[in-house]
This record gives C-alpha cells, sequence and structure tokens, in this order.
C-alpha cells in the first residue's frame, strides 16, 4: 500500500485517522476474491465511506462557509456507484433479502456480439479492472449479491443528497435554485454477459436525469413530469449557461434542454432525433479502433471502424437488445439509413467544433 502511485484528498482524510482506504491491493488478499464481481463490505468507518466522504464535505462545505451575495455554481461528484460495490453491512442488507430482477443472458445474444465484446468479456476475466474479475457464467446468488451491494451504494448516495438538499435549504441557496442530478454512464452488472461498461447497450449509455426547482424559484419548472424524448448528457450544458445569462459558443455541439424545462407539456418537447456515443481502443476494448453508436427511438445502430461487422437493433419489438439485425438482408435499408446519419453527424460535427478545435493545436 505504501507504493500508492498519489495520494488524494480522501487518502489524506483517512490517514489523518490513521485509516487506509479498501482498495483493490486490500481486496485481492480475501480467498474469494475472483468470485465476489466487486462485491465487498465496507469495514471502516461509515463516514470514511467515498460516498459518505464526498457527501458530507459538501454539506458542511454549504454549512460553514457564509453565502455569498453572487449566484453560487455548486458540482458534486460522487464516486459510487461506481465498481468496487463496497457499501457498509447496514445498507447491504435489505437489498440481499430482496428478489432482484436479474435479466438472464441467452445464448443468442452471446452468438449476436461483434468479436470486440467477446474478447473483452475474456479480457475482464483476466484482469481485474476496479476489483472486478469478471465471471462467464457467474452463479445466480453471485450475480444477486453484487446487484444487491450496487443499490445499497445507490441508496447511501441517496440520503447523502437528501442531506446536501437539507444545508442548501437552511442556507437559503434552494429559494432560487436549480438542482440536477445525472451521471456520466451505466453498469451492466453481468446483463448481455458484460462487466461495468466499455459497450453501447442502454444500460450503459441511458442514463437519469432529474432537474428540480422549488416554487419559489424565479426559474421554477413543473414537476412531476418525464419527458421521453432523446437527449445528450452535453445538452445540460447550455441549458446552464442561459438559465445564468451567459450567451452558448455557436462551438457547442449541444441543444439547450431549456425548451424542454419550460415546456407547458411533455407532448411539446420531442428533443434530438438521434443521439450519439463513441468509444476508442484503450486498454479493455480490443480488436476494434473506433466503436460509435447512433440511436434514435426505434433504432440503435453500432459501428465499429473498417470492420465489417456491427450491431443493430430494433427498440420496438426487442427493447432488451438481445437480436441483432446487422446482418439480417430485412434490415439491411435500415442500416444503411443509420450508417448514413452517422456519417452526417461525422461531417458536422467537424465543421461546428473546428474553431474550439484550433484553438487548442
Amino acid at each position: 500500500l505504501e507504493a500508492r502511485y498519489f495520494f488524494d484528498e480522501w487518502d489524506k482524510a483517512l490517514q489523518a485517522r490513521g485509516l487506509v482506504k479498501q482498495q483493490r491491493e486490500l481486496y485481492r488478499q480475501l480467498p474469494d476474491y475472483n468470485e465476489r464481481l466487486g462485491a465487498f463490505e465496507w469495514e471502516l468507518p461509515e463516514d470514511a465511506h467515498p460516498d459518505m466522504f464526498v457527501g458530507d464535505l459538501a454539506t458542511r462545505w454549504l454549512t460553514l462557509k457564509p453565502k455569498p451575495a453572487q449566484p453560487l455554481f455548486l458540482q458534486i461528484g460522487f464516486p459510487g456507484p461506481h465498481p468496487p460495490y463496497d457499501p457498509t453491512p447496514e445498507y447491504a442488507a435489505p437489498y440481499l433479502e430482496k428478489e432482484l430482477p436479474i435479466e438472464a443472458v441467452t445464448e443468442e445474444d452471446l452468438a449476436g456480439q461483434p468479436p470486440p465484446f467477446h474478447a473483452m468479456r475474456i479480457h475482464n476475466t483476466e484482469v481485474d479492472h476496479d476489483s472486478v474479475v469478471h465471471q462467464l457464467n457467474p452463479t445466480p446468488e453471485q450475480r444477486h449479491r453484487q446487484r444487491a451491494y450496487y443499490l445499497a451504494n445507490v441508496t447511501m448516495i441517496d440520503r447523502k443528497v437528501g442531506e446536501i438538499l437539507q444545508a442548501l435549504d437552511e442556507k437559503g441557496y434552494l429559494e432560487n435554485a436549480v438542482v440536477i442530478f445525472t451521471s456520466d454512464h451505466g453498469d451492466c452488472l453481468g446483463d448481455h454477459g458484460h462487466s461495468q461498461k466499455w459497450t453501447m447497450y442502454d444500460i450503459i449509455t441511458r442514463m437519469p436525469l432529474i432537474v428540480w426547482t422549488p416554487d419559489s424559484s424565479a426559474t421554477h419548472f413543473a414537476g412531476g413530469r418525464q419527458f421521453d424524448g432523446l437527449c445528450q448528457l452535453m445538452d445540460i450544458g447550455p441549458a446552464i449557461l442561459e438559465l445564468a445569462g451567459v450567451s452558448v459558443p455557436e462551438s457547442m455541439e449541444a441543444e439547450s434542454l431549456l425548451p424542454a424545462l419550460q415546456a407547458a407539456d411533455t407532448e411539446s418537447w420531442h428533443g434530438r432525433d438521434y443521439v450519439f456515443a463513441e468509444h476508442g481502443k484503450d486498454g479493455i476494448l480490443q480488436e476494434t479502433e473506433f466503436m460509435t453508436m447512433v440511436r434514435s427511438r426505434e433504432w440503435k445502430l453500432v459501428h465499429f471502424l473498417d470492420e465489417p461487422f456491427g450491431q443493430l437493433f430494433d427498440l420496438i419489438d426487442d427493447p432488451g437488445e438481445v437480436h441483432n439485425l446487422w446482418d439480417d438482408p430485412a434490415h439491411e435499408v435500415k442500416k444503411q439509413e443509420l450508417l448514413a446519419v452517422l456519417r452526417e453527424w461525422r461531417i458536422r460535427s467537424a465543421w461546428q467544433t473546428q474553431e474550439w478545435s484550433m484553438r487548442w493545436r
């Protein structure tokens, strides 16, 4: 443990209390480490847990720091529910007792996956990224424990979000505020036979996004509504700028979510026609140089650069993304249509962001 590459603020806080962070080097010493799928119990004091630490630090900052006269922008990033999935036993116990929804992995699902995904499944059994040793055929008990611990981590974060909102309220920040809750990606948790991320399934790319304002806020948005339109994570950016009275740079590809928030009803905002995601070759995603996804409300296509394989899903008939239609002649027209959309987006993106790109050369 002394050979750690660097010590962050959390390390320093633990060190001041004579504690050492629970991490991969410690978990590897467990006799059943390879079978745990990254699910472990947090054995240090509860307030030393990373999600508790971040939430408590934010609350303490809000409580102790005098409220400034100028507007406040506060971004708080919880580490969880990122692996290792290590809640305290108190939070894990209720979920361990529950019957949890777990999708079975079918032979059709695995057979239809492209070579990079097959290689990645093997790779993740050999390398314990983030303390997760992937199992090709985990037992129901292993998957249940992993999902229970994941949900317990989410509950820990939920508690801290509530405390942060209370602190904001007590200091008078919520009187005129916009609160946004979202995440960067999901986790397969064994679905589709995969560990963590590095794929383009909805369980990875479809994220929670909650926007809330109090009734007293000058920018109050009607609550209790759910929009089904497509958006991208970056679309939050221009909405925040507009709410702050800041002009949005023309080089930004993002489309502001403000029209959705201000919409009179959920039917008057339709969102994007297509959303995109991309991932380049790294130490985990192999056998391809670049992977790109385009998704509409009804279809999803995943393209692999310079490769004949890919993924095509009819999201209406196959919302679980099990039946890969990439090589199905009956859907060749739809495949070519989405590939054309992908090419057009690439061209437009390069043109729209050229000013920003040149600025950093």
